[in-house]
């Protein structure tokens, strides 16, 4: 099999394509990125590419599988520019996929696309999809599924698979991850256990996460196994804030959303951290998700737990990790941050 990775040097995609070089069965891999890597991957070569501007015919032609990873998170000041990548970026790769005649589409959708839904019960792969409006992450992944809905049923006969993982994290990725949410001015240093002296009880605050490294494994399957649809993927246990204090070695003290919002919103108006406030709401009103298909129809199950994934993605924010592509990359902040602080924090991509 030949494998096309659009977005394949970010978190995610650097672990789906070492899952894809580590198949027998696929003997090819192009990775796509804005940016080329100098990270070296067996059976896989790099190509520059855009979503929004690129023609990604020629790179799709001949392919066996297209898997579509890219997307935007910055600017959050700025929702028409990530709605023009993100949105418009994922309809040219979908009618690319079309016009290449490539036989399979897998789509890395988000729990971020569910409507609003419970905490005390989990939901399958038919609730709703219709996001959570006030926050343009959700509003983006609930549309592109929309599109995929769309391209489904005028091209029948390529197998369509979409993934809804809850939050991804690994070492490699966590001067990426803070660099987009937390912003400049967090020290990794800050999140050692027991120099935190407490972690805030937020009602309704419970979120599943999963290892990168999982999540590629399920790209990896999606890719060589027939199966289609949606599929929910996360690891054990759910995630609240007393699992965040034993693992930052905390205490909790309850805290109302109402505060921490405002608290949130006002360091975002000042430029202080590059998410926008709406992210905590979404967090939430996401579901639990019930991962049984994955397991059951796709073979999956995840070799580490949430719990595991969270503690080395907080190792790896103290020693300030990363990899040698230039989305994970520890220097691609600038030195001493300046970069991130001339773009703004969150005002430009």
């Amino acid at each position: 099999m030949r494998v096309v990775v659009v977005g394949a040097t970010g978190n995610v995609g650097t672990s789906a394509v070492r899952a894809l070089a580590a198949d027998p069965g696929v003997t090819s891999i192009l990775g796509l990125a804005r940016r080329r890597p100098a990270l070296e991957i067996d059976k896989t070569e790099w190509a520059e590419a855009d979503v929004h501007g690129t023609d990604l015919v020629p790179h799709f032609r001949g392919a066996d599988a297209v898997v579509h990873l890219a997307w935007l998170f910055q600017p959050t000041h700025s929702p028409l520019i990530t709605w023009r990548v993100n949105v418009l970026g994922s309809a040219r790769v979908f009618l690319a996929v079309a016009e290449a005649g490539v036989p399979a589409l897998v789509y890395a959708s988000s729990v971020g696309a569910y409507s609003p839904g419970p905490k005390d019960r989990r939901v399958d792969e038919m609730w709703p999809t219709h996001g959570w409006a006030a926050a343009a992450y959700s509003r983006e992944k609930s549309y592109v599924e929309r599109l995929l809905d769309v391209f489904e049923a005028e091209h029948p006969r390529c197998r369509v698979v979409r993934f809804r993982p809850g939050f991804i994290f690994k070492r490699e990725a966590a001067s990426e991850q803070r660099r987009l949410f937390a912003g400049p001015f967090v020290p990794g240093t800050l999140v050692r256990p027991g120099l935190i002296p407490f972690v805030p009880d937020i009602p309704g605050l419970r979120f599943q996460a999963l290892h990168a490294d999982d999540a590629g494994e399920a790209y990896r399957l999606a890719v060589t196994r027939e199966v289609r649809g949606p599929f929910n993927l996360a690891a054990e246990p759910v995630i609240g804030t007393s699992e965040l204090a034993a693992l930052l070695e905390a205490r909790t003290v309850p805290v109302p959303a109402r505060g921490v919002r405002a608290a949130l919103r006002a360091a975002w108006r000042l430029g202080l951290v590059p998410a926008s406030p709406d992210l905590l709401d979404l967090a939430l009103h996401i579901p639990v998700m019930d991962t049984t298909r994955a397991r059951t129809d796709l073979g999956w199950s995840p070799a580490r737990t949430a719990m595991d994934a969270m503690s080395e993605f907080l190792a790896g924010l103290r020693a300030g990790a990363g990899m040698d592509t230039p989305p994970l990359a520890p220097g691609t902040g600038g030195p001493m941050r300046l970069r991130e602080l001339v773009t703004g924090v969150g005002r430009r991509p």
